[in-house]
């Protein structure tokens, strides 16, 4: 499974991409985790104090939000998924 990281999230983490191994059936939300344990500096960016993920991180699976998704963070994964993760963005006037 890839993990494509955009923006100020590629620039922390120092990598555009992540190959992630996770198990069958595996959900979102432990690909999440499994991203912030090979990169720690994301999950100050990612999750709060509880370890939930903050509503300005915009999740995508195969091209869909995850806000659009049923299942939301809990939705199950196949190993040839793609995951892209952007950073809240601003504009201006």
């Amino acid at each position: 499974m890839r993990a494509n990281l955009y923006a100020t999230f590629r620039l922390l983490a120092g990598v555009k991409t992540f190959d992630i191994a996770l198990p069958q059936g595996a959900t979102l939300r432990q690909a999440v985790e499994e991203i912030v344990c090979c990169c720690p500096v994301l999950r100050s960016h990612w999750l709060d104090e509880k370890g939930e993920i903050y509503p300005h991180v915009h999740v995508f699976v195969n091209g869909q939000e995850v806000l659009t998704l049923p299942e939301g963070f809990e939705t199950r994964l196949q190993g040839g998924d793609t995951l892209d993760f952007f950073p809240p963005v601003a504009g201006g006037s």
